[in-house]
């Protein structure tokens, strides 16, 4: 009778673990959707040919449309742990005036915001670097 009472109550107790656990993880899914979509990135554009520079802001997942360049970010981030934080962000980029369809992106990648040499964007025409990463 009293291991019966025992496995019951052993039952009762990892039901009431894997409801709380399953509360836990679906309230981190939704503070990671709304933290990622209030974050503004702010990208520099320099026109290498009239040598103006630009400031883009754009919301992740938001594509912005400059000149003949389609911008797009779907990923951005600073670092917690440095005194001087390092912003990432993941990059896309089309040239929509190439027409060649076997290379839709001219860049695709991550770029940081204090070495933009490691993954750098080649373009004839323009330059971006990584500004800031906000949340808003």
């Amino acid at each position: 009778m009293q291991l019966k009472k025992n496995i019951n109550l052993g039952i009762v107790n990892l039901l009431i673990l894997i409801i709380v656990l399953i509360n836990m993880t679906h309230t981190e899914a939704q503070e990671k959707d709304v933290v990622s979509q209030n974050i503004l990135v702010e990208i520099k554009v320099l026109d290498k040919v009239s040598s103006k520079n630009t400031i883009l802001k754009l919301n992740l997942n938001e594509e912005i449309k400059f000149q003949n360049l389609l911008i797009k970010v779907l990923k951005c981030e600073n670092s917690k742990f440095d005194d001087d934080p390092e912003i990432t962000a993941y990059v896309q980029v089309k040239d929509l005036n190439i027409s060649d369809n076997e290379k839709v992106f001219v860049f695709n990648g991550w770029t940081f915001s204090s070495s933009p040499t490691l993954n750098p964007f080649d373009h004839p025409v323009y330059d971006l670097w990584l500004s800031s990463c906000k949340v808003i």
